[in-house]
């Protein structure tokens, strides 16, 4: 038998192709759910549905069409969405953070910010007049990072847009969450992706704490359905880096300082060995 939150229900995971998207997709068909999996990669989409046993809608998830697109086909195929799984997201640093062109940030923005915007745009309105009229609601995942509590040295779009990833899930909880809409925030450090083998100097500072298998993300996310806690920390240490940032707010500056020059130095002796 299945998880009692997720048995029977209908999921939809963006950014299913691989990483934390398959793993999500996966557990949550383990646990009886009906699951839609999305991407912008059609084969690696259409790859997940087939081995899982799950729905493929490829497609852009940032862009307005692409959310209606999505959500019209996945509704189609489901018959309703109790759960989202706002997982894709982008990352377009470069050498020089401050001198990424505004189409990456806009692209950043689109991607890990927007397509939650008009997700919940979406779904939320139909799942608060499902629990005024006695129903279950629904439950609006956002995955961001640890990126979006703290930040991440040399990535200045990423960081602003991972923050403001989790700022808007906060408002989602703050304004609906007592109306039917669960609302959660997965913000881990170094997970085994891709995403992780493409950040250079950052990958030992990202790993540092242990970069997680896909799959223990995916397993964290499941034991937080049993309080429904907003946060979710499959690396447990980001909460105490998070309380100190918030209690100690210019000695967290400072360390990280220190820490941004250790991988400045790192980044040149690379560069020159």
């Amino acid at each position: 038998m299945g998880h009692p939150s997720l048995e029977g229900r209908g999921v939809v995971v963006t950014g299913a192709g691989g990483g934390i998207g398959r793993a999500l997709a996966q557990r949550l068909v383990a646990e009886g759910a009906r699951v839609v999996v999305n991407d912008l990669d059609p084969a690696s989409c259409t790859a997940t549905a087939d081995e899982l046993g799950a729905i493929a809608v490829p497609g852009d998830c940032s862009s307005a069409e692409g959310v209606d697109t999505l959500i019209t086909a996945a509704t189609e195929a489901l018959g309703r969405i109790d759960v989202y799984c706002a997982n894709a997201g982008i990352d377009r640093t470069v050498t020089d953070p401050l001198g990424l062109p505004d189409q990456a940030w806009q692209q950043m923005l689109e991607t890990n910010v927007m397509a939650h915007v008009r997700a919940a745009r979406a779904l939320v309105p139909g799942w608060v007049a499902d629990h005024d009229a006695g129903g279950a609601g629904g439950r609006f995942v956002v995955t961001a990072s640890a990126a979006g509590l703290l930040t991440m040295i040399g990535a200045a779009a990423y960081s602003t847009t991972k923050h403001a990833a989790v700022g808007f899930a906060e408002w989602l909880s703050v304004t609906y969450g007592d109306r039917g809409v669960t609302v959660q925030a997965i913000c881990p450090q170094g997970v085994q992706t891709a995403m992780l083998d493409q950040a250079g100097p950052l990958k030992d500072l990202l790993s540092h704490d242990e970069a997680l298998a896909p799959s223990a993300v995916a397993d964290a996310w499941l034991a937080s359905l049993d309080d429904d806690r907003f946060l979710v920390l499959p690396h447990p240490e980001v909460g105490e880096y998070y309380a100190i940032r918030a209690a100690h707010t210019d000695q967290w500056l400072a360390g990280m300082r220190r820490l941004r020059a250790k991988v400045d130095r790192f980044t040149a002796s690379a560069a020159t060995s």
